[in-house]
């Protein structure tokens, strides 16, 4: 499992985690993948810049990357407050009364709220990226397609490439025109945003469409070694994972219930391939989660409609953490792509990273026979 990006990251496997937590993405380098941390639930640089510092002392000077979100519409700068200010009542009555049905506890007086994740805004989303570029990162991924031009030759002059999720080949073509270095060619099974094209269909299209020009990674629905395997003869240079990961036993993030797991790591572990929908609920654009009885609650007649990016973050932000610090998974709201069906059990990262490893291996050796016969 070795292509041209192994050689230009430096990695052993072109396996690359997107991840929330530091302590994934640390570990992803440290087994020979890369790491790619989610910046945007910090909201303050200080914090990003904390966590960094402990990426660099704990990567064993592997390489690891960055995911910003810059999101190209309404509202794209103001403060907390000012925003705040478009969310109707209405929404907000309808999400107290859903917790309230749902039986999720108040966080307790000692917990900070989360009154949203202003990293979806660009004045915050700007500032990870100057964050990160004071540290020995070697990828940028933008979650919402090409960050604008200015965005792009500030990383660009500092040496680090770009790489931009594609939902379909015109976005692709769009974001190496914008000089985007790497396409993540994000099928519709994948967790979070993600467009209306399987995986099977737009993997070859991107390629098709930019590899003379950009290299591609694969995603949605990657969780085996034999899909690592599809995603390279398909024409990708690599793969972009990240729901496999959620169940990995170094993911911390969440309340621990008396088992050692996480109350969302319980639910993932009980779901099945069937048990994701893809709505505008969590950010305001479309992004599958994890079924649950919060999303039934949305879908429910009379729920409002989801608001527009980043207005739906910032009104459910702090029910999304009262429902990751309770002790219910049946209410989970989290994003996650459909291989969740196979996320059955607690794992180190790096025993994920060898099983794919070995999975390909063993498809490319099957490959071989058929050939061979």
């Amino acid at each position: 499992m070795h292509t041209e990006l192994c050689d230009r990251f430096g990695i052993d496997y072109p396996i690359f985690v997107f991840t929330p937590s530091e302590k994934v993405a640390a570990a992803v380098s440290r087994a020979g993948g890369m790491g790619v941390l989610g910046c945007v639930r910090f909201n303050q640089p200080d914090d990003l810049e904390g966590v960094l510092q402990w990426m660099d002392a704990n990567t064993d000077g592997k390489p690891y990357g960055v995911d910003v979100v810059m999101p190209a519409k309404i509202p794209t700068e103001g403060t907390a407050v000012d925003i705040d200010k478009l969310v109707p009542q209405a929404h907000r009555d309808f999400v107290a009364k859903t917790l309230a049905d749902l039986g999720v506890p108040p966080l307790s007086d000692d917990t900070a709220r989360n009154e949203g994740t202003l990293g979806w805004l660009h004045s915050i989303a700007r500032s990870h990226v100057e964050v990160a570029l004071r540290h020995p990162i070697k990828l940028i991924a933008n979650a919402l397609g090409s960050p604008p031009k200015d965005v792009i030759d500030q990383v660009h002059e500092a040496g680090v490439p770009i790489a931009a999720l594609a939902g379909s080949a015109k976005h692709a073509r769009r974001h190496v025109d914008n000089g985007v270095d790497i396409v993540v060619a994000q099928g519709h099974e994948a967790g979070g945003h993600t467009g209306e094209i399987g995986s099977m269909v737009l993997w070859p299209e991107i390629v098709d469409a930019v590899s003379d020009r950009a290299a591609v990674l694969a995603a949605g629905g990657i969780g085996t070694g034999r899909q690592v395997a599809a995603a390279l003869a398909l024409g990708a240079q690599g793969v972009w994972m990240g729901s496999a990961f959620l169940t990995s036993a170094e993911y911390d993030l969440g309340v621990r219930l008396p088992s050692g797991r996480s109350v969302i790591q319980e639910a993932m572990l009980a779901a099945t391939s069937a048990d994701t929908v893809r709505r505008r609920i969590y950010t305001g654009k479309p992004a599958r989660l994890l079924k649950s009885r919060w999303t039934d609650a949305w879908d429910a007649e009379g729920a409002p409609e989801p608001l527009p990016m980043p207005l739906q973050n910032i009104l459910v932000s702090e029910a999304h953490q009262r429902m990751s610090e309770s002790s219910d998974p049946t209410t989970v709201a989290m994003p996650v792509g459909q291989i969740v069906g196979r996320m059955n059990e607690i794992r180190p990262v790096a025993e994920i990273i060898a099983e794919l490893v070995a999975g390909f291996e063993a498809a490319t050796r099957k490959l071989d026979t058929i050939r061979d016969s």
